[in-house]
C-alpha cells in the first residue's frame, strides 16, 4: 500500500504543478526568473519568501512544485523497485520522465526558445497519465475480476488516448504558435471517438471500466465548456465576466481537465487491456459468455 500511496500523492502534486504551470503561461511568467538552476543567484530552496511577488511568485512556486513531483517520484521508484516486472520499469520510466521534464523546463529559461515550452506541456500531461496508471496498478481496483473486453474495444481505447494527446500536443502549439483551428479540429476527433469507447465501456458492465468510462464522459463535457469559455474569452469580442480573472481561469483549468482526459483513458486503456490483472496476477478475467450472469448477479444483490 506504501506505493499506492506514493503514487496518490505525486498525481495530486502533479496536478498542483500542471494548474501552476498554467498559470505561468497565461501570466506571462515563464521568464519572472530569469537563471536556473538557481533564482536570482540564490539556492533554489533558500530563495527569500518575500521575494515571492508577482511573476515571481508563480514560476518559483511551480519551481519549488516541480523539485517535490521529483522527490515524490524517486520515492515511488524506489517502492515499486522490490515489486520487480513491469512496476520496476515503470517506476524507473517516471523517474527518468521526471528528471527530463525538470531539464527541459530550466532550458527554456536559459535558451529562451517557445519550442522547448511545447514540449514541456505535453510531456507534463503524459507523466500525469503514467502516474495515473500507477495509481491504478497498485489499488485493490486493478484487483477486481474484470471482463474480457473484444479485440475492437481494446484498440479502440488506445485510439482515444493516442487522439487526447494529439489534442493536448495541438493545444501547446495554440498556446505558443497560435494554431487554433488544428486545435479545433483535433477537438472534433476526440469528441467523436471518446462517446464510443465509453458507451461501449459501460454496457461491458465491468466493475472499474464502467465507472471510469462515466468519469471520462462527464470530463469530456467540462472540457467542452472550458473549451468554449477559453475560445469566446481569448478570440472574440464578447464580454466576459470577470474580465482578467476569467480569461485566465478557464485556459487553465482547461489545461487541467485535458490532463485528467488524458489520465482516466489511460487508466480505462489499461483496464481493458488487462495490464493490471496480468500485473497483479490475481485479478480473474470473466470470459465474454459470463458477463451477463455476472451483471445479473451483482444488481440481485
Amino acid at each position: 500500500m506504501l506505493a499506492h500511496r506514493l503514487a496518490l500523492s505525486t498525481a495530486a502534486a502533479t496536478v498542483i504543478l500542471i494548474v501552476f504551470g498554467g498559470l505561468v503561461t497565461n501570466t506571462g511568467a515563464a521568464l519572472a526568473v530569469p537563471d536556473w538552476p538557481t533564482t536570482f543567484g540564490h539556492n533554489m530552496f533558500l530563495y527569500p519568501w518575500a521575494g515571492m511577488v508577482g511573476g515571481i511568485f508563480y514560476e518559483h512556486s511551480h519551481r519549488l512544485l516541480g523539485a517535490l513531483v521529483g522527490l515524490l517520484t524517486l520515492a515511488l521508484a524506489a517502492a515499486l523497485w522490490p515489486r520487480g516486472g513491469r512496476l520496476r520499469m515503470l517506476g524507473l520510466i517516471a523517474l527518468a520522465t521526471v528528471a527530463v521534464q525538470g531539464v527541459i523546463g530550466g532550458l527554456r529559461v536559459v535558451l529562451l526558445t517557445d519550442v522547448l515550452a511545447m514540449v514541456h506541456g505535453p510531456l507534463a500531461q503524459a507523466f500525469l497519465a503514467l502516474i495515473a496508471a500507477l495509481v491504478f496498478v497498485t489499488s485493490r481496483a486493478a484487483q477486481r475480476p474484470r471482463f474480457a473486453a473484444d479485440a475492437g474495444l481494446r484498440r479502440l481505447s488506445m485510439l482515444t488516448v493516442a487522439a487526447i494527446y494529439v489534442q493536448i500536443v495541438l493545444g501547446a502549439l495554440l498556446t505558443h504558435a497560435g494554431w487554433l483551428w488544428l486545435h479545433v479540429a483535433g477537438a472534433v476527433v476526440v469528441f467523436a471517438v471518446t462517446p464510443i469507447v465509453t458507451a461501449r465501456s459501460r454496457r461491458r458492465g465491468d466493475p472499474v471500466a464502467a465507472p471510469l468510462a462515466r468519469g471520462l464522459l462527464v470530463l469530456l463535457m467540462v472540457q467542452l465548456l472550458l473549451g468554449l469559455g477559453a475560445y469566446l474569452s481569448r478570440f472574440s469580442g464578447l464580454w466576459i465576466p470577470g474580465e482578467q480573472l476569467t480569461m485566465l481561469v478557464l485556459p487553465v483549468m482547461h489545461r487541467v481537465v485535458g490532463g485528467l482526459l488524458l489520465a482516466t483513458s489511460v487508466v480505462l486503456a489499461v483496464r481493458l487491456n488487462g495490464t493490471a490483472a496480468a500485473e497483479s496476477g490475481r485479478s480473474a478475467v470473466l470470459p465474454a459468455s459470463r458477463e451477463r450472469a455476472a451483471v445479473m448477479r451483482g444488481a440481485g444483490a
